[in-house]
């Protein structure tokens, strides 16, 4: 990295929020820029993560973007390795390769209120930035319990999203501490070579069947030959998730049928009637998300699995102790433990314009305009920020309103013209974030009596969007400059000033 660079735009994370916040770039005609990815490939979430039976639980044709279609998908839900190919393929067709700096791990960006400009200290040198991007994604930083004794366990022990691929788990006793969306999908991959599998299952999680199959070589030539056939199929899926949104955000009782359903599921599998009360939660479907396998239940009856229906509390050298007393001897210990969703650790690196953090600024929960900005951290910007997620659908339908939002604020600063900056109004956060907890009243994942990691330490949905994609869309499309301070740098100091509302109000007429 050249010393004392500048660029326009700094992006941060090559998984799907960077990657596409790139190819928007490209196509709004902005070259100036750079995407600082503290590995050595693209891939985010689904380069880390390349545990056994890893594969997504959103449908293939929905879970891309849609300004690059995939007709190639090999399966209506596919797996790790296809998901990171498209987006090395991604990467490729818009040649977003010279843009990207690998090795470069964000440690400090510090906002310069004079120069009106992030400053921005990497592993691999120093820049600085107009804008910044921020697309690291909440499920980019392992979560591992502190557990008493984990420290002198002398066995092997790894995260899920770090794979230890060295490590061979055939004959072995292995512990599973978690039962999350990839548990549900180690489990059954690892069970037939393992010589004993204990899963630890702090709380069980609804499970459906997952509708996989293969997608044949006519439906694939198809796609290819009438590309309108993949935009249909897109269209299907989204509009489907679009119809369900209301029982998990406004009628939670409707998912008294899918309940209904997911408990025959583990019926047909698990016949022994304590076991199946130990993995039938307590909870209404939808307060955590809905999981998807056809294979967790089959292999939990296995004679080598063992359920402990309670939380690991305690190691005692090779003896795990849950904190129901039971004791099991294992060899290797898998935490399916998650993610820092709601604390971030990249928010301990941004200092804002009064020198405060943003971990700080967010110490009583995440909140930002429109998922997106900071009170108090100038034209710097979040891809899947505060109360983006979604329970039921895909994320890159988010990822590309928050995109269309990156585009319109960076055209309206072109529009301002000079060095000018945009600071989103306290009380335009505040308002929004009103606005999302208000609705978020009545939802599943805060009525549903669960605890899940949607919510943060004080209990606060600061996670998932209680509403459709088309809303957000709608809420993104636009940059309200009422909602923006306006900061300008003068010619003859060279010091920032902030402009009046009606400063503001002027400068957008011109």
């Amino acid at each position: 990295m050249a010393e004392h660079e500048h660029v326009r735009v700094a992006v941060i994370g090559s998984g799907f929020g960077g990657l596409g916040a790139a190819v928007r770039l490209r196509r709004e005609g902005i070259t100036d820029f750079v995407v600082l990815e503290r590995a050595d490939s693209v891939g985010g979430t689904w380069r880390d993560n390349s545990y056994p039976g890893c594969a997504c639980d959103v449908p293939s044709h929905l879970y891309s973007f849609s300004f690059a279609p995939n007709p190639d998908w090999p399966r209506t839900f596919s797996g790790q390795e296809h998901i990171r190919a498209y987006l090395e393929h991604v990467t490729d067709v818009f040649r977003l390769r010279p843009h990207i700096r690998f090795g470069a791990e964000v440690k400090l960006m510090t906002w310069d209120p004079e120069q009106l400009r992030w400053d921005i200290e990497t592993t691999n040198g120093s820049l600085s930035a107009d804008i910044v991007v921020s697309a690291t994604g909440p499920l980019s930083d392992p979560k591992v319990p502190d557990i008493p004794g984990l420290d002198s366990f002398p066995g092997k022990v790894f995260h899920s999203a770090r794979w230890d691929h060295d490590y061979d788990l055939s004959g072995k006793r292995v512990a599973m501490v978690g039962t999350g969306a990839s548990a549900v999908q180690i489990v059954p991959a690892i069970q037939p070579r393992v010589d004993r599998l204990t899963l630890f299952q702090r709380t069980p999680a609804w499970v459906m069947p997952r509708m996989d199959r293969a997608i044949s070589g006519t439906e694939r030539r198809l796609h290819r030959a009438l590309p309108f056939t993949t935009q249909l199929r897109r269209g299907l899926l989204w509009g489907i998730r679009e119809l369900q949104v209301q029982a998990f955000t406004k009628h939670p009782d409707e998912l008294g049928f899918v309940e209904r359903l997911a408990r025959r599921n583990i019926a047909r599998a698990v016949k022994d009637p304590a076991l199946r009360a130990e993995l039938t939660p307590d909870y209404r479907i939808g307060c955590k998300r809905i999981l998807l396998s056809n294979e967790y239940y089959p292999a939990l009856v296995k004679p080598n699995v063992d359920l402990v229906a309670s939380g690991l509390s305690e190691i005692r050298g090779s003896t795990l102790v849950a904190a129901d007393g039971s004791e099991a001897e294992v060899d290797a210990i898998v935490f399916g433990t998650g993610f820092h969703v709601t604390d971030i650790p990249i928010a301990e690196r941004v200092v804002g314009a009064d020198g405060r953090t943003l971990a700080e600024a967010w110490k009583d929960g995440m909140q930002a305009l429109r998922g997106a900005s900071a009170a108090g951290f100038p034209n710097w910007m979040t891809i899947i920020g505060a109360n983006t997620g979604l329970g039921n659908s895909s994320m890159i339908l988010m990822i590309e309103s928050q995109l269309n939002y990156m585009a319109d604020y960076v055209r309206q600063l072109d529009v301002l013209g000079g060095r000018a900056a945009l600071d989103a109004r306290p009380g335009a956060v505040d308002a929004w974030n009103r606005m999302v907890q208000e609705r978020m009243k009545r939802t599943v994942w805060n009525t549903g009596g669960c605890t899940s990691w949607y919510l943060d330490a004080s209990g606060r949905n600061t996670t998932i969007w209680p509403g459709t994609t088309t809303e957000f869309r709608k809420a993104t499309r636009r940059v309200d400059l009422a909602e923006y301070e306006l900061l300008r740098a003068t010619a003859r100091t060279g010091a920032a000033q902030r402009a009046t509302q009606g400063a503001t109000q002027a400068e957008v007429a011109q």
